[in-house]
């Protein structure tokens, strides 16, 4: 997209009480993808040992089947900033919502496993373009007084997303008797699991016809009319609509469509744009994604029982929940900086415990009692540490560090960054668990650790800054 900036909003300005129930609607309609990105990325969890058993796959290409869904994630999230300045906001979201549908039916209905993995990635395509059009719409439409807050609802729908399809996979699995590979209705077990996304699919792109388009693609179309309509409903009658459309006008005559060469320097990118790509990176080299893609195969190895194991990924995501919550309400109060710190410091202790009570497994494969009290409280600590810290914070700063020249090119990149960054991890977890599995949460735990200095040494705070103050 050209950018997701908006025009400087004088102090003390915020939406009108009246207005302001509207504009929770139409973020938590944009936010719709967000819970489609939660929820097909975590859905899969359920299906791990059941696709290795029908499939006879071992871990290599097993994960490599988990994992190809983010190859679509990263070009979804590199193109859809293009798309959407071409066709709108809007249509993007409802592009991604019939790919959503399309790979929900293709991914409960496989002819082979290489057919199950084409579907995985139209799927992460669809989930690349939500995680970039999602956060941008959202900034766009939002009045500066509630941003961070409203911001804050992309990561909200991706962990309630998460939760739900814990929830169903648990369900799905007790209708067929705790088997993965159980029938229900002529399907497997895992094959439901995968196939009701196209639930939240639909819904997504109904909502999507609900909501209006953004006044700034609507004025760079020209559309100034129906301009002023939306940002009276988002931002209240008593606004100066003619100054506003000024603003967004002048704005956006001062800056020029982003190209990738704007976010070179003299050592590849720009600092700032590191800085993002740093932030992505991070975010997913702490292995969080482990804990939603293969949490429950993680409690089956250590001797779990398939129903137990699914119960606790569920729990674990209500944890995620609660964690966001608290994030949304301090993001705006002590600033997105010291949220990322505290949770980079709870992450690193978590996991390291982890670290500990994995090298305690036995040959048999289980964990002493002790051990397995511990990994288990560990892992729902270090989810809650994420999800009141990186989980929110870093989709808050990619939507505001950026200048706003060069705003939607960077934000794109970094997005691509996160996808590749989540499938490294995705894609080694398999095979580095059967090396070492507590020498792999060493290395998530050097990673949280790592994320301090970079934190403290390359990243300003943009807490109550117009997005025209970023440079």
């Amino acid at each position: 997209m050209t950018s997701t900036a908006q025009p400087t909003v004088p102090e003390g300005r915020k939406a009108h009480p009246d207005h302001l129930g509207h504009v929770i609607f139409i973020t938590a309609a944009a936010a719709m993808g967000g819970f489609l990105f939660g929820y097909d990325s975590s859905v899969i969890n359920g299906a791990v040992e059941a696709i290795r058993s029908r499939y006879d796959v071992g871990s290599a290409l097993l994960a490599q089947v988990i994992a190809i869904a983010l190859i679509g994630c990263a070009i979804g999230a590199a193109t859809a900033g293009r798309i959407a300045d071409r066709i709108g906001r809007i249509r993007v979201m409802q592009i991604a919502s019939v790919l959503f549908t399309i790979s929900a039916v293709g991914s409960a209905l496989p002819f082979a496993l290489w057919d199950l993995a084409f579907w995985r990635i139209v799927g992460g395509f669809a989930i690349g373009m939500a995680s970039v059009i999602g956060p941008a719409y959202i900034a766009e439409v939002s009045p500066s007084a509630y941003r961070g807050r409203l911001g804050s609802f992309q990561q909200a729908a991706i962990v309630v997303g998460i939760a739900i399809s814990q929830l169903v996979n648990w369900g799905i699995l007790n209708l067929a008797d705790g088997q993965q590979r159980g029938k229900i209705g002529g399907l497997e077990a895992w094959q439901w699991m995968l196939g009701v996304m196209v639930v939240p699919a639909v819904l997504y792109g109904l909502l999507s016809f609900a909501i209006p388009e953004s006044p700034r693609f609507l004025i760079s179309i020209e559309k100034v009319d129906r301009a002023k309509e939306v940002l009276s409903e988002v931002e209240g009658h008593s606004v100066n609509l003619d100054k506003r459309v000024a603003e967004i006008q002048d704005a956006m005559r001062r800056e020029h469509k982003p190209r990738f060469k704007d976010l070179l320097g003299k050592v590849g990118f720009l600092p700032i744009v590191w800085v993002g790509i740093g932030l992505s990176v991070f975010q997913q080299l702490v292995g969080i994604n482990v804990a939603f893609y293969y949490s429950s195969a993680l409690w089956q190895s250590v001797g779990i029982d398939p129903s137990s194991s699914f119960f606790y990924s569920f729990t674990t995501s209500i944890i995620n929940i609660i964690g966001t919550v608290i994030a949304m309400i301090f993001v705006d109060k002590i600033g997105r900086r010291p949220l990322a710190l505290i949770g980079s410091a709870g992450m690193a202790l978590a996991l390291a415990l982890e670290a500990w009570a994995f090298s305690a497994k036995t040959a048999a494969g289980t964990l002493p009692a002790t051990e397995g009290t511990v990994a288990l409280i560990a892992a729902h600590v270090f989810v809650l540490f994420f999800a009141l810290s990186w989980g929110v914070v870093v989709w808050v700063f990619l939507g505001e560090m950026f200048p706003n020249r060069i705003r939607a090119a960077a934000l794109g990149v970094a997005a691509s960054a996160q996808w590749i960054a989540n499938w490294a991890i995705t894609a080694s977890f398999p095979s580095l668990s059967d090396w070492n599995l507590s020498g792999t949460y060493v290395i998530y735990t050097f990673f949280a650790l790592l994320s301090i200095p970079f934190v403290l040494k390359f990243v300003k705070e943009t807490k109550g800054k117009a997005l025209e103050e970023m440079g």
